[in-house]
């Protein structure tokens, strides 16, 4: 365990899917500064190894696990790694995620079914397992939307369907698992400075300009702000939050 012992996730074992960069790194970093132990998963192996050995190095409870969200055995394979290095899973965070610009009649189907597996398919696959490994002693799972789950543009269809479908799963296992003493929650990040963002800036910086001054303050989050918010509502503070869709936007969709 970390020596904080009076952060927000002191004491907790914590799982962070779609670690390796971005929202999930920083959020792993928040996590453990507020006094978690942290398993990361990702695809990326020599990410995920370099950010370990970072926080392992800053005295904070690390591990790491590779693997395809997408695919079921290694999503198991994530819980039963949290479960053997910490004995138990408290909470998690999954935000496993990926990207697709265009109009709906112009996305390649084999992008779109990658992109259903990765957002949809990869966070029923891990709401299965992490209930499974919480039984009976409860804890808190926190899934990430977007505010194109929320609401509709030009030229997201695809992605914004799955992040639909994502606070549709968040909503419906609030009700499954609530009797279990199991919170789900989801985040609606809007604009931030994740690498799909800057990626997206580069192709299109006019629209993603256009994107940041919709926002009431003028400005893009950070990943780190996105993983305050996580940590929040995975820790005792948020006891009574269970399918909230909670916006870390700026007032986007204000």
């Amino acid at each position: 365990m970390s020596d904080n012992g009076t952060g927000l996730l002191a004491g907790k074992a914590v799982l962070v899917v779609g670690a390796s960069t971005g929202i999930g790194a920083e959020s792993a970093r928040v996590f453990a500064e507020e006094g978690a132990s942290v398993m990361l998963a990702a695809r990326s192996r020599d990410k995920l190894a370099a950010l370990t050995d970072k926080l392992s190095g800053e005295g904070y409870d690390v591990a790491c696990t590779a693997g395809d969200v997408s695919a079921g055995a290694d999503v198991a394979r994530f819980v039963d790694a949290t479960l053997d290095r910490f004995g138990r899973l408290d909470g998690a965070f999954n935000n496993a995620g990926v990207n697709q610009h265009g109009r709906l009649d112009e996305v390649p189907e084999d992008e779109f079914d990658r992109l259903m597996a990765v957002n949809v398919k990869g966070t029923w696959l891990c709401l299965r397992e992490q209930v499974r490994a919480m039984g009976e002693s409860g804890g808190s799972i926190v899934n990430t939307s977007s505010v194109g789950g929320v609401r509709g543009s030009s030229g997201l269809g695809a992605y914004q369907a799955s992040k639909h479908a994502i606070i549709g799963l968040t909503r419906t296992a609030a009700h499954d698992f609530g009797p279990l003493g199991i919170r789900v929650n989801v985040l609606a990040p809007g604009p931030t400075w994740s690498p799909m963002l800057r990626k997206w800036q580069q192709d299109d910086p006019a629209a993603v300009e256009r994107r940041i001054n919709a926002v009431p303050l003028r400005k893009a989050g950070t990943p780190a702000e996105v993983g305050n918010a996580a940590a929040w509502l995975l820790s005792d503070r948020a006891s009574h939050l269970n399918g909230v869709v909670l916006p870390v936007d700026g007032g986007f969709t204000a």
